[in-house]
């Protein structure tokens, strides 16, 4: 499984997205009737009717008493409907921005995951090809022992090794089973190995502007959504300090008289809009101040954290480099001394037993500061969602 393959997989497949894409269709439904007037109601009435004399408890035979049918209607104006609509509308990009941030989320654990397989893989091959020279050099001494050229305690010796490089191959294969299953729980599939093919470890993200930042880093584009909520929460909250009227047309039949309409507007009496409607302006408007404060220390702490991400990356590059070109070659080079030294009879086999363990010490301190240098990488570049990722994030949920 190559990396891009797992996040494909990720992408289209984690719960987590298809939540928050549930949540962001089930805004754009909401935002749909948000500018719609409320349903008529339908009024049926009796008015007039007696309870005492002759004519008591009748319909027909009291000339006041009416049978009365009505419709009425809240009118909401255009300008509460508009701000509503607009208010839906910033709602439904503020989930938006959640779905997008969950994405990302996704992506960065999927790279994070599929990275630690890899360098584990290779530190398995290390421990293995360990193994394998190890129980040659045993099968080795054995011979010699044999030929009493070597002593048992030279057999012991490389009896030791033996098992300890057969327990590093047990410890890094169940690191391995962990790393896969790990990456299986993004990918959603079974993971039975991935691409030997490590990443450049070249990132751009550190030199987004802030417009870029607004748009593609998922942490920032939220913060910056929910400041145009709270901005539309406002305007609506401006708006409702002015009451609905509603409207009411009513037809009355009566038995004996001649019948009648009649017609009615119902008009809401605002008695403290200091202490009620101005209120609830004044909330919606400190929203708006909090919303504004949480993204400027979003921002500060986003730009803060590709910083400090991009400078320790660029470390790790360093110290790969130096140790790559300076460390590891006289480690191979002291091995192959010391054997050569053992081979001429003037050495040791714990100086060759010696200088392997260092030799896989170094190899295995490089395969960890790699997966170090990848894995700071990944969190880096994944925390960005790619142009036409944020994009679709507004059309395809």
């Amino acid at each position: 499984m190559t990396l891009d393959e797992a996040l494909r997989l990720s992408s289209q497949r984690s719960s987590l997205t298809k939540a928050s894409a549930a949540t962001v269709q089930a805004s754009r439904e909401a935002a749909a009737r948000a500018g719609q007037l409320p349903d008529p109601m339908l009024k049926f009435g009796l008015e007039n009717l007696p309870v005492e004399g002759p004519e008591r408890w009748s319909t027909t035979r009291e000339s006041m008493t009416m049978r009365r049918v009505a419709v009425e209607q809240q009118w909401v104006s255009a300008d509460k409907r508009a701000a509503r609509t607009d208010r839906a509308r910033r709602a439904t990009e503020a989930e938006e921005g959640n779905y997008l941030a969950d994405l990302a989320r996704v992506r960065e654990e999927t790279a994070k995951a599929w990275v630690t397989v890899l360098y584990t893989q290779r530190s398995l091959a290390l421990v293995k090809a360990v193994e394998q020279q190890t129980a040659q050099d045993l099968m080795a001494v054995e011979a010699s022992h044999r030929g009493a050229k070597a002593s048992a305690g030279d057999v012991v010796q490389a009896q030791l090794a033996l098992t300890q490089a057969q327990d590093a191959v047990r410890k890094s294969e169940q690191e391995l089973k962990t790393a896969k299953l790990a990456l299986a729980r993004w990918t959603t599939v079974p993971v039975e190995a991935v691409a030997d093919q490590a990443p450049t470890l070249v990132s751009h993200v550190s030199n987004l502007p802030i417009e870029d930042l607004e748009k593609y880093h998922p942490v920032v584009l939220k913060a910056r959504r929910v400041i145009a909520l709270a901005d539309a929460e406002t305007a609506v909250a401006t708006r409702e300090r002015r009451p609905d009227w509603s409207i009411e047309a009513g037809f009355s039949q009566r038995p004996q008289l001649s019948n009648m309409v009649s017609v009615g507007v119902s008009i809401p009496l605002p008695v403290n809009r200091v202490e009620r409607q101005d209120r609830d302006v004044a909330e919606r408007a400190a929203m708006g101040t909090k919303a504004r404060l949480q993204y400027e220390d979003a921002l500060r702490e986003t730009q803060t954290e590709i910083r400090t991400l991009s400078s320790t990356l660029e470390s790790l590059k360093d110290r790969l480099a130096r140790l790559n070109a300076e460390l590891l070659p006289a480690a191979h080079q002291q091995a192959e001394l010391a054997t050569a030294a053992y081979r001429a009879g003037t050495g040791s086999l714990s100086s060759v037993f010696g200088a392997r363990k260092m030799l896989l010490e170094q190899q295995l301190q490089l395969t960890e500061l790699e997966k170090e240098a990848a894995l700071t990488w990944a969190k880096l570049e994944y925390h960005i969602l790619p142009h036409g990722l944020a994009l679709a994030g507004r059309t395809e949920q």
